[in-house]
């Protein structure tokens, strides 16, 4: 089944990042790779009056054009939600696109989104005309008050940006995608293998958006590929239906009426 985001169908489920590649080729290659449609960029990491970063902007746009799919800017490094929004303006007007992935930091060490601020950056931006898709933590109240001002799609962390411990909190991820039905769930941020990427799927989790992972393997390009195969086996085994744990072991080949068998 294909992924939503607001109105717009994906056939990919992985949301891919564009920093720390060894190259700019590289990049391009693993992004391919990936089978992603939605690549995120940075604005505030590039200076928008310097060549540099016009040209690798320019770069990513052309390769997000080859995968028919759409950019995703962000607001990394900002701390509040008037810088936020201020940024979120620009990046409108730079990239032609109401998208954006909403990130607001409240804390240096661990990069932990400032809930406060988060939730005054949406409003203001939802009232804009902005495509929100908030970067938050894995608090159930929170994502349920991102969701009443109108955020369609959700992206709480797995575990802190950059740390590859994959799930640290389960529980609380299962409880958000039980608690909001009807919102479209991406795990963002803490990803750190493809089995982290194919559990959060098996949760029912909408999506993935990564970008470490990829970017820092020894080889971006085949781990974008193994991340892709990934999150289409997560999505399939969520959609057959796991089966229910149980606290004593049950056979799974019965003994009565089977050919062979004798008693003693």
């Amino acid at each position: 089944m294909s992924l939503s985001i607001y109105g717009e169908k994906l056939n990919s489920r992985l949301l891919i990042g564009t920093a720390l590649y060894p190259s700019p080729d590289i990049m391009k290659q693993a992004i391919l790779a990936s089978g992603s449609q939605v690549v995120t960029l940075s604005l505030k990491r590039q200076n928008p009056q310097e060549q540099s970063g016009q040209q690798i902007w320019q770069y990513i746009q052309d390769i997000v054009k080859q995968t028919n799919g759409f950019l995703l800017p962000n607001t990394a490094g900002c701390k509040t939600a008037k810088e936020a929004f201020t940024l979120a303006q620009m990046s409108r007007e730079l990239f032609q696109t109401s998208w954006l992935k909403l990130e607001v930091i409240g804390d240096d060490y661990n990069l932990q989104p400032d809930p406060f601020e988060l939730l005054k950056a949406t409003e203001m931006l939802i009232k804009d005309g902005f495509n929100v898709l908030p970067y938050c933590t894995d608090d159930l109240v929170l994502c349920q008050r991102l969701y009443d001002l109108g955020c369609e799609v959700i992206m709480p962390w797995a575990s802190p940006i950059g740390t590859g411990k994959g799930l640290m909190n389960p529980y609380n991820l299962e409880t958000i995608r039980q608690r909001l039905p009807k919102a479209t769930l991406i795990l963002d941020a803490g990803i750190g293998k493809p089995s982290d990427a194919c559990l959060a799927m098996e949760m029912g989790y909408d999506g993935i958006l990564l970008n470490s992972a990829v970017a820092l393997a020894d080889n971006p390009v085949l781990m974008a590929s193994a991340f892709a195969n990934a999150l289409t086996s997560g999505e399939q085994a969520y959609q057959a239906g796991l089966m229910q744990q149980r606290q004593t072991a049950h056979p799974s080949t019965p003994t009565l009426d089977t050919p062979f068998w004798h008693q003693n």
